[in-house]
């Protein structure tokens, strides 16, 4: 698209960019879009008339012809479905693209669904066999880490018909449960005192960052009593989804609650373990020291949990344009290297950010990868806030990150969820680094550090203690049912611990587990916020250790998408997840800002 032609909406904030799908299809009725459908469906029968029953009798040449075709059909159904989805999200109150959205997804489960032996026969080739497969044709043995994350399955594979029945039922297994969760989460309302008329969830808790004191307080008290009110059916919920997930893991003899998530995430259960330790005991440090100065900056003895997202007193409120954003962002990226902010330029001039606020738009944001022959496409909500900077710098962060990684084709470009946030961190932390550098005054500096730490309190120490609460509500559920007081003393042990001795805990507050949809949609997928926040903080310290021929090892690791294991991926940078050390070494960082925060106190 020609720069002349990009789209824009007029904003306070100056003119924002508009997406242009047009690198997917150029509209819902485009020819060539219904070509991919129609082939998508004939190419699902034609792959599997030819491979079902058949994998373990292929040669080398034969096997590599079967994923390459496997490959084309998984890039032709992500290209429909990722215009299908972004489409959506630019208005979800479209009726016309809901039907498109819910349509195309008919049409691409049922073509793909005859696909679904490939990976129960794949894990059923003996192991040598398939070692030697992989040694005889250099193409095939690209793929070597695709298949040992999908043979790493292979103990807790269940028979073809059990499988084929698991997926069927899942409709009116979990995914009815969490659709039960979403709606009524959805339909609340809470009256909030001194509001006109009751509020949403997420206007609601938007409060709890308001500068008034006041309004915080009635928006936590206003959360407490419609949670309350709720309370029996979210805990109906947890208890059935976690009683299921237990016989589940029960039937494919997974040995702990986690370790489907450990697999998935392609992390050994010791490297999650050795970051939960870690953080655990660095609470005193982090979270007990920095709300304990929190608590002096807003002039209080005791915190309540509607001050712990409080601004800070000394913080001037102030709306940041688009093309100072978008200046800061690429010259934080352009002091690291040129090659990241040329990186970054197309998604500004071409068409591949949607940033203004517009009706019925999806909220919050993202950077969807789409498939490997277009180009990353990134969502915003701007309001020129300076936490709205960080979020472009975060999403341009992940969007450079799949740029790169799409060398690596469809099936292996997609990397693990553990180092997903490894470029969208890094590139938060470089546009901090700057803002840091250009502070003009002692207050400035102040807030921008306090910013951060709690930001990395919130991603590093609030997501372990989710990830101990769940583990103690999947072993408590295995000795029987559990009542919502038994569900809220849970949370309670754990934010207690947490956040520490500063806070007082209001009535009610131990219900606030109920709202959290990481536990219902994705068991234990907390702890990935943590690792890559505390993996960024390790590289980042090993970056201004040793820069030289940083650039160049770092650029090496974000081509290589998800074809390598996450310790060979740190092994150029002498980092090992692994090592207890790694995280100690993350954990100093926001440690060394407390220490900076606290001698700005003198």
């Amino acid at each position: 698209m020609a720069l002349d032609q990009q789209t824009h909406t007029p904003t306070e904030f100056g003119d924002l960019p508009d997406w242009d799908l047009s690198a997917l299809y150029e509209s819902p009725d485009a020819p060539d879009l219904a070509r991919d459908l129609d082939w998508l469906e004939q190419e699902g029968k034609d792959f599997a008339a030819e491979y079902e029953g058949k994998l373990a009798t292929l040669d080398a040449g034969a096997m590599l012809d079967c994923v390459l075709r496997y490959e084309k059909i998984d890039l032709i159904a992500g290209r429909v479905m990722s215009y299908a989805g972004l489409r959506y999200y630019q208005n979800t109150t479209d009726p016309d693209r809901a039907k498109f959205i819910s349509d195309v997804q008919d049409r691409v489960t049922v073509a793909t669904t005859p696909l679904v032996f490939f990976t129960l026969e794949m894990n059923r080739i003996d192991d040598a066999a398939f070692d030697a497969m992989l040694d005889a044709n250099a193409d095939l043995a690209r793929f070597r880490t695709l298949f040992q994350r999908m043979r790493a399955m292979r103990p807790h594979q269940l028979s073809d018909e059990l499988e084929r029945f698991l997926h069927d039922q899942s409709t009116v297994g979990a995914a009815a449960w969490n659709r039960l969760f979403d709606e009524t989460m959805a339909g609340l309302e809470f009256p909030v005192a001194g509001e006109d008329g009751a509020l949403g969830l997420e206007a609601t808790l938007n409060l709890l960052t308001d500068p008034d004191r006041a309004r915080r307080e009635a928006a936590a008290k206003a959360l407490s009593e419609v949670f309350s009110s709720n309370i029996k059916l979210f805990a109906r919920v947890h208890n059935t989804l976690t009683k299921e997930k237990e016989i589940e893991d029960r039937w494919r003899k997974m040995p702990t609650p986690q370790t489907a998530r450990h697999l998935a995430n392609h992390v050994e259960p010791e490297v999650v373990e050795a970051l939960r330790n870690a953080v655990v005991a660095a609470y005193p440090r982090l979270s007990h020291r920095y709300y304990a100065l929190k608590a002096k900056w807003l002039g209080l003895d005791k915190l309540q949990v509607w001050d712990r997202n409080a601004p800070l007193p000394m913080e001037a409120p102030r709306k940041i344009g688009w093309d100072e954003a978008r200046a800061t962002v690429t010259d934080a990226f352009e002091g690291f290297s040129p090659r990241l902010a040329e990186l970054a330029e197309p998604f500004f001039t071409q068409g591949w950010i949607d940033a203004a606020v517009k009706p019925g738009k999806a909220p919050g944001a993202f950077a969807h990868p789409t498939v490997t022959d277009a180009h990353p496409f990134v969502m915003l909500n701007y309001l020129g806030k300076p936490r709205d900077v960080m979020t472009l710098a975060h999403e341009l962060g992940h969007g450079v990150h799949q740029r790169l990684a799409a060398e690596q084709g469809e099936l292996l470009s997609s990397t693990p969820l553990t180092l997903a946030e490894t470029a969208s961190v890094f590139g938060e932390m470089l546009t901090f680094r700057k803002l840091l550098d250009k502070a003009a005054t002692p207050e400035e500096r102040k807030v921008l550090l306090a910013g951060k730490v709690e930001d990395m309190i919130n991603t590093v120490v609030r997501q372990i203690a989710f990830y101990d609460f769940e583990c103690k509500l999947h072993d408590a559920r295995r000795v029987g049912e559990l009542t919502p007081d038994d569900i809220n003393a849970l949370w309670m042990s754990v934010q207690a611990e947490s956040l520490g001795p500063v806070f007082e805990f209001m009535e009610g507050y131990e219900t606030f587990w109920s709202y959290i949809p990481h536990f219902v949609h994705s068991p234990f997928y907390v702890y990935a916020y943590a690792f890559g926040d505390g993996l960024v903080n390790a590289l980042y310290a090993a970056y201004e250790a040793a820069p030289e021929g940083f650039e160049g090892r770092y650029f090496d690791m974000l081509r290589a998408g998800g074809s390598q294991h996450h310790k060979d991926l740190l092994a150029p940078f002498g980092l090992d997840a692994s090592d207890p050390a790694f995280w100690d070494k993350g954990l100093a960082m926001i440690e060394g800002f407390i220490d900076e925060l606290e001698a700005m106190e003198g």
